[in-house]
C-alpha cells in the first residue's frame, strides 16, 4: 500500500478534474477558475491551555466554488490536517454538492491538532477561537460548516454559539450538524451511510446483483462504516468481513451490526469477535465479495493493490480511497465504483435539508428527511450512471463530468467565464 504522505491529495484533485475536463472539452477559461479555490484562509488559534500556558494551533478554511450556492463544508480536528487536504476536499466538496444537484458550492476546515490530547475546556476554547477566527468568511448566506473528522455535534455548537455571540442574535444556521434541541436534522448521524445504501441498491439493480445473496467487507468502523454495515443489512447483504485502526474481523457465515457494534463498544475494536478470524485492513479489501466499502482513510487502494481487488462494486464511503491510476485498473477489470462525490454524498444532502430547515424554522420528521434523501440519491445515480454511459467511462468520471457541467454552466450564467 502507498505512503500516504507520498501523495498529494490537491495534485490527485486537479487530476481528476482535468481527466474530466479533456473527455467533455471543457473550455479553459471555466478550467482556470475551477483548478483553485476562490479564498483560502489560515488562522493562528492561541488557547490558554489547563497548565497556564498558551498555545497556538493553525487552522485552515479552504472555500473552493460558489457559482451554484453558499459554501459548504466540514472542519475536520487532525494532527495530519494539511493545507493541500483542505484544498482537496473543498474542491470535492463543490463536486459532490453539484451531484447531489443541492444549490449550494463547496469549503473544507481543518485545525492541525490531537482533539484527544485536549480537555473538554481546551477543546471549547479551540473550537471557539477557530470559528471566531474565520467569522468574517462564513455565515448562512456565505459559507455553513459541519463535522467532519474528530468534530461533532458538540464541535458545531459551540462554532453557532460563537458566531451568534458575534451576531448578537441566534444564526442556527450557521453551521449544520448541530444537536437536535439548537436546530439539528432528524436523520443527520446516519445520512452518510443511509445515502451510500441507497446508492448500492441502485447500482445492484443496474448491474443485476441480487443483494440478497450478496456479501459485503467493510474496511473502517466509524460512523460512516458501521451505519453502512447496518443498512446493507438492511438490505438484505451479508457483511462477511470489518476492520478498524485495531485490527479486523472476517467469518464467512457472516456477522450482523447489532454483534459487531455490541463487541466494539465493549473491547474497543472489532477484532477478536467469536468466531472470527483476524483480517488486517490490507487484506480485506482483496477478499473474494460482492461489495467493498472503504470507510476509513484516503489512498487505500492504489495501483499497488488495485489488481488484486475481487469486488464487483465498491461504495467509497471514505473520500479519496482510491487512486487514479487504480481507477483505471478497476474499471479494466469490470469492477464498478459508486465514487466519493455520489456514494458519501448523504451526509452533505441532510446538511442542506437542515439548513434549509434552520431557515424557514420549520422542521421535518425523520420519515420526511428519509424520502428527501431518497430522491435526492436516486436522482444523483441516475445522472451519474447516465453520464457514464453516454461518455463510455467510469462512474467517478461519469460524477465529475456532470458535476464540472452543472458548476460551469451556472459560472457562465452569471457572466464569470
Amino acid at each position: 500500500m502507498a505512503d500516504i504522505s507520498e501523495i498529494n491529495q490537491f495534485d490527485i484533485a486537479v487530476e481528476q478534474l482535468n481527466r474530466a475536463a479533456k473527455i467533455m472539452n471543457l473550455d479553459k477559461n471555466s478550467m482556470e477558475i475551477l483548478k483553485v479555490p476562490q479564498r483560502i484562509l489560515t488562522v493562528s488559534i492561541p488557547v490558554r491551555m489547563d497548565n497556564g500556558q498558551i498555545k497556538v494551533f493553525t487552522g485552515y478554511r479552504s472555500q473552493h466554488n460558489n457559482a451554484r450556492g453558499p459554501y459548504k463544508g466540514g472542519v475536520r480536528y487532525h494532527p495530519q490536517v494539511t493545507i493541500h487536504e483542505v484544498k482537496a476536499l473543498s474542491m470535492w466538496m463543490t463536486w459532490k454538492c453539484a451531484i447531489a444537484g443541492i444549490p449550494l458550492g463547496g469549503a473544507k476546515g481543518g485545525v492541525i491538532v490531537t482533539p484527544q490530547d485536549l480537555s473538554d475546556r481546551e477543546l471549547e476554547n479551540l473550537s471557539r477561537g477557530f470559528f471566531s477566527a474565520i467569522s468574517d468568511i462564513v455565515g448562512p448566506e456565505k459559507d455553513i460548516p459541519a463535522p467532519d473528522v474528530y468534530t461533532t455535534p458538540q464541535t458545531m455548537a459551540w462554532f453557532m454559539d460563537e458566531f451568534s455571540k458575534l451576531k448578537r442574535h441566534n444564526t442556527f444556521g450557521v453551521v449544520t450538524g448541530k444537536p437536535l434541541n439548537i436546530g439539528g436534522s432528524e436523520g443527520r448521524g446516519t445520512a452518510t451511510a443511509r445515502g451510500l445504501a441507497i446508492t448500492v441498491e441502485e447500482a445492484a439493480k443496474v448491474l443485476n446483483i441480487d443483494l440478497s445473496k450478496a456479501t459485503a467487507a467493510v474496511q473502517g468502523y466509524g460512523n460512516a462504516g458501521a451505519y453502512s454495515h447496518m443498512f446493507l443489512e438492511q438490505l438484505g447483504v451479508k457483511v462477511i468481513a470489518v476492520t478498524d485502526s485495531r485490527g479486523g474481523a472476517k467469518r464467512i457465515n457472516g456477522m450482523s451490526y447489532k454483534e459487531v457494534t455490541a463487541h466494539k463498544t465493549k473491547t474497543k475494536s472489532v477484532k477478536d469477535i467469536k468466531g472470527s478470524q483476524s483480517i488486517s485492513n490490507e487484506d480485506l479489501l482483496e477478499l473474494d465479495v460482492d461489495i467493498l466499502v472503504p470507510a476509513a482513510l484516503e489512498n487505500q487502494i492504489t495501483e499497488k493493490n488495485a489488481l488484486n481487488i475481487k469486488a464487483k462494486l465498491i461504495a467509497e464511503a471514505a473520500n479519496g480511497p482510491v487512486t487514479p491510476k487504480a481507477d483505471d485498473i478497476l474499471f479494466k477489470n469490470g469492477s464498478v465504483i459508486i465514487p466519493d462525490i455520489l456514494a458519501n454524498s448523504g451526509g452533505v444532502s441532510v446538511s442542506y435539508l437542515e439548513w434549509v430547515q434552520n431557515i424557514q424554522n420549520y422542521y421535518w420528521s425523520a420519515e420526511d428527511i428519509d424520502k428527501k434523501l431518497k430522491v435526492i440519491m436516486v436522482n444523483a445515480f441516475k445522472d451519474t450512471w447516465d453520464t457514464s454511459k453516454k461518455y463510455h467511462v467510469d462512474m467517478r468520471k461519469g460524477a465529475y463530468i456532470s458535476a464540472i457541467r452543472k458548476v460551469s454552466d451556472a459560472m457562465k450564467i452569471r457572466g464569470w467565464v
